[in-house]
C-alpha cells in the first residue's frame, strides 16, 4: 500500500537522521561514485525502501545488473512511490527520480532499461535501505 502523507523536516532535522554521505545525496542531490553503492551487488529477495522515511519503493525482483555502477531496477513498487522532474544538471539534460513521499533525491531514470518497462531506474545506494520480504523497515536501517 502506497503512503499519501509527505515527511517534511526541516534540514537541521534531515542533518541529525541521516549520514553526511546520505544527506549529500538525498538531500543536496548528490551522486555516489559509480560501482561504489552497498546496494550495487546485492541479490537478497526482498524490498529497497527510502532511506529518509522508509517509504517502499523498489522490489528486488525488479533489480537487474545495467552494468552503470549503480543498483538498477526496471519498475517501482507502485507509480505513487516516486516523482520526477527535469534535471538539467552537469551539463545534461536527466530525469530525476524522487520519493514522492519525502522528496529525497534517489537517482535518475533512462529509456534503456530491459523488458518489460524499457526503463532503466539507476538509483543511489546512500538513498535506499533494504528489507526483506517478511520485515518492515526500522529507523536504524537508516542510519
Amino acid at each position: 500500500m502506497v503512503k499519501n502523507k509527505k515527511a517534511k523536516k526541516s534540514l537541521q532535522e534531515w542533518q541529525q537522521q541521516l549520514t553526511p554521505e546520505q544527506y549529500r545525496i538525498c538531500r543536496e542531490k548528490g551522486t555516489e561514485p559509480a560501482f561504489s553503492g552497498e546496494y550495487l551487488n546485492m541479490k537478497d529477495e526482498g524490498v529497497y525502501c527510502c532511506v529518509c522515511c522508509g517509504q517502499r519503493l523498489f522490489d528486488s525482483a525488479t533489480k537487474y545488473d545495467s552494468g552503470s555502477g549503480w543498483p538498477s531496477y526496471y519498475q517501482p513498487i507502485a507509480k505513487e512511490v516516486i516523482d520526477t522532474n527535469t534535471d538539467h544538471s552537469h551539463g545534461m539534460m536527466r530525469t530525476e527520480v524522487m520519493c514522492s513521499q519525502c522528496e529525497a533525491h534517489l537517482g535518475h531514470v533512462f529509456p534503456d532499461g530491459p523488458q518489460p518497462t524499457g526503463l532503466r531506474y539507476c538509483i543511489n545506494s546512500a538513498s535506499l535501505c533494504f528489507t526483506t520480504a517478511k520485515s518492515e523497515p526500522t529507523k536504524e536501517d537508516g542510519k
